[in-house]
């Protein structure tokens, strides 16, 4: 295995210290350096060595953080080096109340325990191998190498009594299904599964992931928000098509469910019903159309925002049959939805989990659903150019907004032509003239010529709403590039009456 050096040289001294001792790199570390992948996290296991003598000797090496002291882990850091690596003594873990939840764990250290025994008490057969760093050796007692050809999440020993111990270990197997994936170029044939016995188990007991306990979820909001986020950011559409499978959206996100069978009109909608319009945004994520004009990654936020872009559909629905209304019609469902997100937001923390490449931000999630529906609501052609400011050149996620609204389109399958695709074709015309104004790599376009103060003074009014309103036709004018000096602007103000 390709070992980080500074890693491979703390293992020598900390066995140069200790003749006896043996260190093996554990967990996630060793499954990604199997499967090729770059090795984020080293999380070590040093056997053999008394836990006050290891902390001795490691604060001889760098900095030692006491957090993790109580489990058995110490947080160390080499001097010199930025990133922390956990340092951990063979232990058990035996569940105390039976409750699900990973506080009940009674964690008992001990530096005599066997490696196999450490790797046990671990969740799936894929995080249960451990490397001797320093004899070049796999210990695999549970042919986790073997369930990575296979690409196969299996629990270690029995899956029932495994979920158990930490029901969010249903999630994490999940996640690990989607993560695992990626980056996927196969198609199914490549796709990682959960192994069935395992699976049965997740299925049965999804009901437990809202369990309580002395008034508290057994399972964090937080970690439950960590879990779902991280799917759905690898795997969008598996990760919707597991949840919903294993009954998780069911306790999770029920709102969700409610798209199910909800009709859309079938000349503007031949995919389907709102869910499976849904399915079809997350599916055209991997689609060349959307992939050829947005390779990038897609952000936690776009994903999300599709998920739920239509979730206000079915609280709104009239027909022409129990409404009288002309046609099936969602009225206000952007509006709906968006209120609706920020509930499923708040429930599930989900701003509670960031990482590297996970921010997701409730109010930016709300925004985008209330806003998908920008080039259906007038004609592109009459749009100002003061609002595609401020939905698309501002602090908005605008580019997430673009995105949102082409997807969107490509999913929505009239029965004749491409209406929407030729929504989102104007919109973005629009768009690259406004941005040909941009002076600056940043998106931002040029700033008002004039401000409020000298356009009170030219008009002799004080602070008010008129302010704002010569101030966005003043703005409109410059957008359109009929007014590009300050002398200009000031002259154009003087000629308003309001």
């Amino acid at each position: 295995m390709k070992i980080n050096i500074k890693i491979k040289n703390l293992a020598k001294k900390i066995n140069q210290e200790f003749p006896d001792s043996e260190i093996f790199l554990v967990g996630g570390g060793v499954r990604d350096l199997l499967l090729t992948k770059s090795c984020k996290d080293y999380d070590l296991l040093v056997r053999g060595v008394p836990a006050r003598k290891l902390e001795k000797f490691l604060k001889t090496l760098g900095k030692v953080n006491l957090v993790g002291k109580n489990f058995g882990i110490f947080k160390f850091q080499i001097t010199n080096i930025k990133y922390q690596i956990d340092i951990a003594l063979p232990r058990t873990e035996y569940s105390l109340g039976k409750t699900g939840a990973y506080r009940d764990f009674k964690i008992q250290t001990n530096y005599k325990l066997k490696i196999e025994d450490d790797l046990s008490r671990r969740d799936f057969t894929v995080n249960a191998i451990a490397y001797n760093i320093l004899k070049n050796k796999i210990i695999d007692p549970f042919a986790g190498q073997q369930d990575l050809k296979k690409k196969l999440i299996r629990a270690v020993g029995k899956p029932e009594e495994r979920l158990k111990e930490d029901y969010s270990r249903m999630l994490r197997a999940i996640r690990f299904t989607c993560q695992l994936n990626f980056p996927a170029k196969g198609g199914s044939s490549s796709a990682w599964k959960i192994e069935a016995k395992t699976w049965m188990a997740v299925k049965k007991l999804s009901k437990n992931i809202n369990k309580k306990s002395d008034d508290d979820f057994v399972v964090p909001r937080e970690t439950i928000a960590k879990e779902l986020l991280k799917a759905f950011y690898h795997k969008p559409l598996k990760a919707l098509e597991l949840f919903d499978q294993a009954g998780l959206i069911k306790h999770l996100m029920p709102e969700l469910l409610k798209m199910k069978k909800c009709p859309q009109p079938p000349n503007w909608h031949t995919e389907g019903d709102v869910w499976q319009h849904t399915v079809l945004c997350l599916k055209n994520l991997d689609s060349t159309k959307y992939k050829r004009k947005f390779p990038d990654q897609p952000s936690i936020n776009l994903i999300m925002a599709l998920l739920f872009h239509d979730l206000g559909k079915p609280y709104t629905i009239q027909t022409p049959k129990q409404d009288g209304t002309d046609r099936i019609r969602f009225n206000d469902h952007d509006q709906v939805g968006a209120k609706k997100t920020k509930e499923i937001c708040s429930r599930l923390k989900l701003s509670a989990h960031k990482d590297e490449n996970i921010d997701c931000d409730c109010d930016d999630l709300a925004w985008l659903v209330r806003s998908h529906m920008l080039t259906v609501h007038g004609k592109i052609d009459q749009i100002k150019n003061t609002t595609l400011e401020k939905y698309f050149f501002s602090d908005k996620p605008g580019a997430d907004l673009l995105q949102l609204i082409f997807i969107d389109a490509i999913s929505t399958i009239p029965r004749q032509g491409e209406i929407y695709v030729n929504h989102y074709n104007q919109l973005n015309k629009r768009l690259q003239a406004l941005s040909r104004l941009q002076k600056t790599p940043k998106k931002i376009l040029p700033k008002l010529l004039i401000d409020g103060n000298e356009i009170m003074k030219l008009l002799k009014i004080k602070p008010g709403p008129r302010v704002g309103q010569v101030m966005e036709l003043l703005r409109e004018e410059q957008l359109k590039k009929k007014i590009k000096t300050k002398k200009q602007a000031r002259e154009f103000v003087k000629r308003i009456k309001l």
